[in-house]
């Protein structure tokens, strides 16, 4: 049973999708109806950002084969596409109807009825009901900024083949974006520091702002001429935060509820979308497999966060490499982000992450990377090619120091399952087979024969497929580091 606040369709920001989006759009069979809506085609991204101010592209195609383009979607009716999906997909959708709180055990509606469920997903964004009443947010300090943002009919955007993209331009106060939707309509938003424009809205009224804004955006301010602005402007602040909790007893915590990051790359649908398929795969194993469900919130929390910390991650630097623009808002984000973490750290996830995002080299190469940043991706990128080999069965290998196998729950096909993964500090865990767990079980400096041949009795298998397939795994954990290779053996 879905219980709704609005009534559909009902205003909504974040038009902007991304192509790993539309892969789990396709997997719960919505997308032929996304399609057929007539929603704008994104190539990718034109940005004025990063060394210059000269706009530069990139393009989907260019990493994503199955999805080389997605969608400026007008929110109202791609929302209202989803809830309507829900219904023939089998949910009892209630709109109008308001949840004033969670309890273990159900919920209660605003007009003070109770509603018992065996699971609650709180999917209520940014009011983030169940965050809130248990005080389990915490903001970002780093990405402490503020939105105004509103609609024009008219104007132009870029020539093609652009003119799907949406355009980020970086001015004095922070950024601005311009998306084309349907119908000639843009959204169009200016992201600044939350103090500068709480203030200056204060002073010179939300509208008169957002104007300003606007016009201190030059090509951006240049595409809008003769257009007018038909909705807003509207503003909303310090949207950047993660829960402390994602899953709770008898609950669990999804998309704006569970944690926002900056909108600079488009990712609050994503995560939205990416997280609601986690979290069902959550809610199956704990009602189906109780006796896993404990390691499922774990699995969950743990592949949500990881996404959370990539895009927060690839936004940190992509906010601290940019030198389009002088001023004290770029100033301060330059040297907050020079600051943050450890940088191989931080190239390991902004970088070797998600790759189904697809972007993180073309967008990262643009800019001017803090000089500890460059120093640890130079590092890392020269000890993984110096880790590529072929290895033989006399090639003697161990874990590397601080990586262990560890069971664990893990994602299946929509639920999770008893698994393995390779954990370790600084680095996400690697679901691996139950081969691969052997290989790292026994690899303590003996030859690959050697592993294989302890495989393969105990199991009771031939070894020889045993050798070739342990060989091949690897090749694969050698390069990604995590096994190290000691001397071959005489």
């Amino acid at each position: 049973m879905l219980f709704e606040r609005e009534r559909f369709p009902r205003a909504h920001v974040g038009e902007s999708l991304l192509p790993a989006t539309l892969a789990v759009l396709d997997d719960i069979g919505v997308l032929p109806f996304i399609e057929a809506e007539g929603f704008v085609r994104k190539a990718g991204a034109t940005m004025s950002w990063g060394r210059e101010a000269e706009p530069w592209s990139w393009y989907f195609a260019e990493t994503n084969r199955r999805f080389p383009h997605s969608y400026q979607v007008w929110r109202p009716r791609f929302d209202q596409i989803l809830l309507e999906h829900s219904a023939r997909s089998g949910a009892r959708v209630r709109q109008g109807e308001a949840v004033r709180s969670v309890h273990e055990g159900g919920v209660e509606l605003a007009s003070g009825a109770r509603v018992e469920a065996a699971m609650v997903v709180d999917a209520t964004g940014q009011g983030a009901l169940v965050a809130t009443a248990r005080d389990l947010q915490e903001w970002d300090p780093f990405f402490r900024n503020l939105a105004v943002y509103g609609y024009f009919a008219g104007g132009r955007h870029l020539d093609p083949p652009d003119d799907g993209n949406i355009f980020i331009e970086a001015y004095e106060h922070g950024w601005l974006w311009k998306i084309p939707l349907a119908g000639g309509v843009s959204s169009v938003g200016a992201v600044v520091d939350r103090d500068y424009g709480a203030a200056e809205i204060r002073n010179r009224g939300r509208a008169r702002f957002f104007r300003d804004q606007v016009a201190a955006a030059t090509r951006s301010s240049a595409m809008l001429e003769g257009a007018a602005l038909r909705d807003g402007p509207f503003a909303v602040r310090d949207w950047s935060w993660c829960a402390k909790a994602m899953t709770g007893p008898g609950c669990v915590l999804v998309g704006d509820a569970a944690c926002f990051i900056d909108p600079l790359f488009s990712t609050g649908v994503h995560l939205a979308v990416s997280g609601a398929h986690l979290a069902a795969s959550y809610v199956t194993t704990a009602l189906r497999t109780p006796s896993l469900a404990s390691d499922a919130a774990e699995s969950y929390e743990r592949l949500y966060r990881t996404q959370y910390r990539h895009f927060h991650e690839l936004a940190t630097l992509f906010y601290a490499s940019n030198r389009a623009r002088d001023s004290y808002f770029w100033e301060a984000r330059r040297l907050t982000g020079a600051k943050r973490g450890d940088p191989r750290a931080a190239f390991v996830r902004a970088v070797s992450g998600q790759a189904a995002a697809g972007y993180e080299r073309s967008v990262l190469s643009h800019g001017v990377l803090p000089e500890e940043f460059v120093t640890a991706l130079d590092g890392e990128l020269a000890a993984r090619n110096a880790r590529r080999m072929r290895p033989t069965g006399a090639t003697r290998v161990r874990m590397t120091s601080g990586l262990e196998v560890r069971s664990a729950a893990v994602l299946g096909d929509g639920c999770f399952e008893p698994g393995y993964v390779i954990a370790g500090p600084d680095r996400d865990d690697l679901p691996v087979s139950t081969l691969v767990a052997s290989l790292g079980h026994h690899a303590r400096g003996d030859t690959l024969d050697a592993v294989a041949a302890r495989i393969a009795r105990d199991n009771a298998v031939d070894v020889e497929p045993v050798r070739q397939a342990v060989i091949a795994a690897a090749e694969l954990l050698i390069a990604d580091g995590a096994l190290e290779v000691l001397d071959a053996a005489p």
